[in-house]
């Protein structure tokens, strides 16, 4: 996490700080809100901003102390690893700094402006957008716009002329650039602008910007939205009059073009973008269903007694203040269950054509959150006591509604409990996390009649379902930890003659 520092005599003062990877190898995070706001103090480790990156919600503290002097990118934007996210005064007592037209930070510059005029040595300029900054090192002011390359000539030569009443008429001017024509660089527009264009299925390259300096405004992407609805429809959906060839109209006039054709999408279906937790997840069970060979199996077991087990332990004072539940004896019937068959607590290693078998056992649990479903782990649960098991779970589930996972309590898991009985559910299938070898679903407790000793009874009954990677655990070996699993939430006193 390096700093940049600007040009000119306040090189010193201005910091950046960049995009940090808060994860293991990720690329991007989505700017959930900032703290703070341009012309507000900080200190170093102040929080100055939450992002969600593709495994949970991390405050972003900053490094430096001193006044916030810009933020580059809009709540609500994904950023590059690595790109500057907000810029720090480190000196205000030395009064303004220099305009941003006579600095540059020493990063990565951005996108370049495709009609941009030469600076300097070769540099280019482009508009400041909010989370793009400028691209080259240059301290010269940006020119007046001209005409690109000869046609600037031409255009001065033109005006020269008229003045001395030697105009000639028969000069035609410079053709515009269609917006067909391929851009060399990335079309500029704001991070809003770009998610509008990206919910109506809008190439950016394509659209004729109107906005000054190039830039392509909300108005230009409904014009182009509208554009293509409008094709796609046919000849025989139009009026005649638009069936007919005519001008391609200015920018200008596209932009204020009606678009009933996206109004009525928009009424019937909302678009969201894949990204962040959500996005994680489905990559993650695409890879997993497509390369671990599943098996689930199922047992509907008689609770009754664990049932009356969770009542008893919430009135035991060593579980006061703990978080006593049906899911909390799940979890410890599962690990007594992995304790007598240890081979199932293991990873397939492709690249070395290895199995792994880990003396320790990191339990999943499966957490429905507004940003998706996660699974944090609770580390070394083997060898937790009950109750430590029970503040372990609460703190977990608690930090999984805040949105404060990180990303080190998801990471290392080997085996997860998915609690699907809490949405009404009686059991599923599950997938496999990535890299694990097993996945217990707990269904719902609810009465069911139920041969007891001879005689039929209203009993609490649940069903349970566990799949496994078939590469490195047998029917024989799941059968065993299900049935085990299921043994103890029967008959709950084996916890003791088991463990």
């Amino acid at each position: 996490m390096t700093d940049t520092t600007a040009a000119g005599a306040g090189a010193q003062r201005i910091r950046e700080f960049r995009m940090p990877d808060v994860g293991e190898g990720l690329t991007e995070a989505e700017i959930l809100a900032w703290h703070v706001k341009p012309g507000d103090e900080v200190t170093d480790g102040q929080v100055v901003c939450e992002v969600e990156t593709a495994k949970a919600a991390v405050e972003l503290p900053i490094p430096y102390t001193g006044v916030v002097h810009e933020l580059r990118f809009d709540e609500g934007t994904t950023v590059d690893v690595g790109t500057p996210i907000i810029t720090v005064d480190t000196d205000p007592s030395a009064g303004p700094p220099e305009p941003a037209a006579a600095s540059a930070p020493a990063a990565a510059p951005a996108e370049p402006e495709a009609d941009a005029e030469p600076e300097g040595e070769g540099g280019k300029r482009q508009p400041v957008l909010v989370g793009y900054g400028v691209g080259t090192s240059s301290t010269k002011r940006r020119p007046r716009k001209q005409p690109a390359g000869g046609q600037a000539q031409a255009a001065q030569s033109a005006v020269q002329a008229e003045l001395n009443g030697t105009a000639t008429p028969a000069v035609e001017a410079p053709a515009v650039p269609v917006a067909d024509e391929p851009s060399p660089s990335r079309p500029l527009a704001k991070p809003p602008v770009r998610k509008l264009a990206k919910d109506l299925g809008v190439d950016l390259a394509a659209v004729v910007p109107s906005g000054e300096g190039g830039i392509i405004t909300r108005e230009d992407v409904h014009a182009a939205a509208s554009a293509r609805a409008a094709a796609d429809r046919g000849p025989a959906a139009e009026p005649a009059a638009q069936r007919e060839p005519a001008p391609a109209a200015p920018a200008q006039a596209q932009a204020q073009a009606p678009a009933p054709a996206v109004r009525s999408t928009g009424e019937r279906e909302r678009r969201v973008p894949i990204k962040g937790v959500r996005k994680a997840t489905a990559q993650a069970m695409v890879s997993s269903a497509f390369t671990a060979p599943h098996v689930t199996e199922f047992v509907t077991v008689d609770v009754t007694r664990t049932m009356k087990l969770v009542q008893e332990l919430k009135q035991d004072p060593d579980m006061a203040g703990l978080r006593v539940n049906p899911l909390l004896l799940v979890a410890k019937a599962f690990l007594v269950a992995i304790r007598r068959n240890p081979e199932v607590n293991a990873a397939w290693d492709e690249a070395n054509q290895e199995i792994v078998h880990k003396e320790y056992v990191n339990l999943g649990i499966a957490a429905a959150t507004p940003r998706g479903l996660i699974v944090p782990n609770i580390k070394d649960a083997h060898a937790k006591t009950l109750p430590e098991l029970a503040r372990a779970l609460g703190e977990l589930v608690a930090t999984a509604r805040e949105g404060k996972t990180s990303p080190a309590d998801m990471a290392g898991g080997t085996v997860t409990i998915t609690n699907v009985g809490v949405f009404g559910v009686d059991t599923g299938t599950p997938i496999l996390n990535p890299g694990e070898s097993a996945i217990l679903a707990f269904g719902q407790v609810k009465l069911q009649p139920w041969v007891h000793k001879g005689k039929v009874k209203p009993r609490q009954v649940t069903t349970l379902a566990l799949s496994f990677d078939h590469r490195l655990v047998d029917g024989e070996l799941g059968s065993k930890v299900l049935a085990d699993t299921a043994a103890v939430l029967e008959h709950p006193r084996r916890l003791i003659t088991w463990a």
